[in-house]
């Protein structure tokens, strides 16, 4: 996989540069939440521009069917990309239109320009060959050269992720190269003890994963609404608490083979439980108790680890010498049920060895619970692809950058 040093050491000035980025960030009322994501590509973004590029950014934001949708127009994020640059930011209101050449025609050397969403052309997303091949061929007409740099979408098999860097030079960003930098840590010559915590709400997103760790974790630590489905299959009533009851005979083999292997598979030994999901929107506060993980009243959901499950799972993280943490240990939006993932995350901060925070709504934890982000060893920006790539999948991504 050839890198973006080789690139610049080539020199670039004057080229067109098409950087596939991740800012995919999450909005609320056309307002960024987090613009972790778009923090992450800036030292790719400026130092393509500082060695004069005409740089292309492109991404897509949200799902939108394949047409224009103004609620995923990705205008805010080019706005917040350029006061991160502290430059202007030239948008392009369409992906391969008359607007995306013209914003791209009018780059000077060192000048950024964002394309409009990618998903609002059917072809990024097709799985028809033909189809995914045809916009990529119109992308390709935009620049001169490819930089990969959305590691969030590298699990996909799309357009601009995919078909596109055959169709030009490629290089990997710098965000690439230190997520695949980071996740070697986690596959190849692990310092033990390893530590896996694992949360968020559906446990069949975490079987394959899971899975693969059984035999190269030494400790699993389970919460989140996965936790019940773990719960039931130990014969405990688990009340209104998220269940994938069809999972169950699953996660009773994965609890048999930890034992076998001598996999220590953690889970909750107590919760905190109400009658009622929180209203998120206006944090108002709730009626909750803390019960053993076996006396789940039957009309009651589980909705964070307890206070003992938290000091248990301190304790299984202090002596690790490498953490993979992907999950939230319970409902952390809203301020009653966020101390299991506090925890977790402090954990995290106060260990000595490698940390890694899995992306997805565990980054978003950690943002949004305060805490500092350089505390920990790395914080992922892509969830789902780092999943995958434990699991031992190839990512098209990534495979299209080595080739």
């Amino acid at each position: 996989m050839k890198t973006i040093d080789e690139l610049l050491a080539d020199g670039v000035s004057g080229k067109r540069v098409f950087v596939r980025a991740d800012l995919n960030v999450p909005l609320a009322d056309g307002t960024i939440t987090d613009d972790g994501r778009i923090r992450a590509v800036l030292p790719t973004v400026k130092a393509l521009a500082d060695a004069g590029a005409k740089v292309v950014v492109a991404s897509h934001l949200g799902r939108p069917k394949g047409a224009p949708d103004p609620a995923f127009s990705l205008l805010p994020a080019a706005e917040r990309l350029g006061e991160l640059l502290g430059a202007p930011v030239a948008f392009a209101q369409d992906t391969v239109g008359p607007a995306a050449h013209d914003a791209v025609d009018g780059l000077q050397p060192g000048q950024v320009a964002v394309i409009e969403n990618l998903r609002f052309n059917p072809g990024e997303t097709s799985k028809d060959d033909t189809e995914r091949g045809e916009f990529a061929d119109r992308l390709a007409a935009l620049a001169d050269v490819y930089v990969g740099d959305g590691f969030g979408a590298v699990h996909r098999k799309h357009a601009s992720v995919y078909d596109l860097p055959a169709r030009l030079p490629h290089y990997a960003g710098y965000l690439i190269a230190t997520e695949v930098g980071v996740l070697k840590k986690l596959t190849e010559d692990v310092k033990r003890p390893y530590v896996v915590a694992l949360g968020g709400a559906k446990v069949s997103d975490k079987l394959a994963v899971i899975d693969q760790l059984l035999g190269k974790a030494d400790r699993l630590l389970i919460g989140g609404g996965m936790a019940y489905t773990f719960l039931k299959a130990k014969g405990y009533e688990v009340g209104i608490s998220l269940l994938q009851e069809d999972q169950v005979p699953v996660v009773t083999e994965y609890l048999e083979r930890a034992e076998k292997q001598g996999v220590e598979l953690l889970l909750p030994v107590d919760v905190v439980v109400s009658r009622e999901f929180p209203d998120l929107k206006t944090k108002a506060p709730t009626e909750n108790t803390v019960v053993d993980a076996d006396k789940i009243p039957a009309d009651q959901e589980g909705l964070d680890i307890g206070p003992k499950t938290r000091e248990l799972y301190a304790s299984k993280l202090a002596d690790a010498e490498t953490v993979f943490w992907n999950g939230p240990m319970g409902v952390f939006e809203h301020p009653d049920y966020a101390e299991g993932t506090k925890a977790v995350a402090q954990a995290l901060v106060g260990s000595k060895g490698f940390t890694v925070v899995g992306g997805g709504d565990s980054a978003a934890a950690v943002r949004t619970l305060g805490f500092d982000e350089n505390a920990f060893g790395h914080i992922s920006t892509g969830g789902g692809a780092s999943l995958e790539y434990l699991e031992g999948k190839t990512l098209p991504g990534l495979a299209a950058l080595e080739d």
